[in-house]
């Protein structure tokens, strides 16, 4: 019997040891232990995200911030003085317009490009105080709202049309219903009436340097440079004044487009120029120039080599 005890003791043994092999510390098999750090982890990572996330809204805030004030910033159109390019009327949804804060970093305002910028001191030196609710907590709503296009921008932002730069000569009209600039018509394609279809005249204005005559889109409904700060040069916008030119609108989605920035110039421009046919002649007068000239250097050269070939 003691043998056969002896001989049983060893694969107890093994068992016991085969038990031990596949258990932990606290007699749990390893798959639990691994599946419970699984679960550690996983809560771990939970318990991580929701306390990133207020720093990562934190930083969009702050980068949305950041491109809104030096790169891009929506807008949102207040009224309908640009219809129909820009829409914006009460109790209807406006446009929000992207607009680029950069380009006249490198480049010049020029004559057609729709511009957002704040009113220089002769366009609101009249106008009344803008109200302050007195509530902090509005007034940093209605802010973070304008620079989102969420809200209605300062009252003191204008949206126009360039129509003539510094140096230039303004006036309307031509028996054509036409503004002139220096003397020339311009092609004004964009231009929406609301009520009678015929402009009031003005000037002629010569707007100062640095300087450039906007106009409303509809033009019989746009308090602009024609009639701000009591007319004249006084009504030009100081081009340090222009904060962006309107790239795209952005909202609503069925408004979606680039914004059209057609040169009212270029069209009277090109049409008192030279013809087609005039402009290419100095181009047909250098090909038959050259066509003769061509063919006494083919000649030349075919007798060198002909020289040549005899010299050897």
């Amino acid at each position: 019997m003691p043998s056969n005890a002896a001989e049983d003791e060893p694969e107890r043994s093994g068992d016991d040891q085969t038990s031990r092999s596949n258990s932990g510390p606290d007699g749990a098999k390893p798959e639990d232990g691994q599946a419970g750090a699984r679960s550690r982890r996983k809560q771990k990572k939970q318990r991580s995200f929701w306390k990133e996330l207020p720093i990562l809204i934190a930083i969009a805030l702050v980068l949305a911030f950041l491109i809104q004030q030096f790169l891009a910033r929506v807008y949102m159109i207040p009224s309908g003085s640009m219809e129909q390019t820009l829409h914006g009327c009460a109790g209807c949804t406006p446009d929000r317009i992207l607009v680029d804060k950069i380009t006249y970093d490198f480049s010049d305002p020029e004559p057609g490009d729709v511009v957002v910028f704040r009113g220089p001191q002769a366009w609101v030196e009249n106008d009344p105080p803008v109200d302050d609710s007195g509530n902090a907590v509005a007034d940093f709503l209605q802010t973070i709202g304008s620079v989102f296009g969420l809200a209605p921008p300062d009252e003191r932002d204008f949206v126009k049309r360039i129509i003539a730069t510094g140096g230039q000569k303004v006036q309307c009209c031509d028996d054509q219903n036409r503004v002139l600039v220096d003397g020339r018509p311009l092609d004004e394609p964009y231009l929406y009436w609301e009520g009678k279809d015929t402009q009031e005249e003005f000037g002629p204005v010569t707007v100062p340097d640095g300087h450039v005559w906007v106009m409303g889109d509809n033009r019989n409904n746009s308090a602009d440079s024609r009639y701000q700060g009591g007319g004249g040069e006084r009504g030009a916008v100081p081009v340090e004044n222009i904060i962006g030119k309107a790239r795209l609108i952005v909202l609503p989605p069925s408004r979606w487009g680039v914004v059209s920035d057609h040169n009212p110039q270029a069209e009277t421009a090109n049409a008192l120029s030279a013809p087609a046919w005039q402009q290419g002649l100095p181009l047909g007068v250098g090909v038959l120039a050259a066509w003769p000239t061509v063919k006494v250097g083919r000649r030349v050269g075919a007798a060198v080599v002909g020289t040549v070939r005899r010299g050897r």
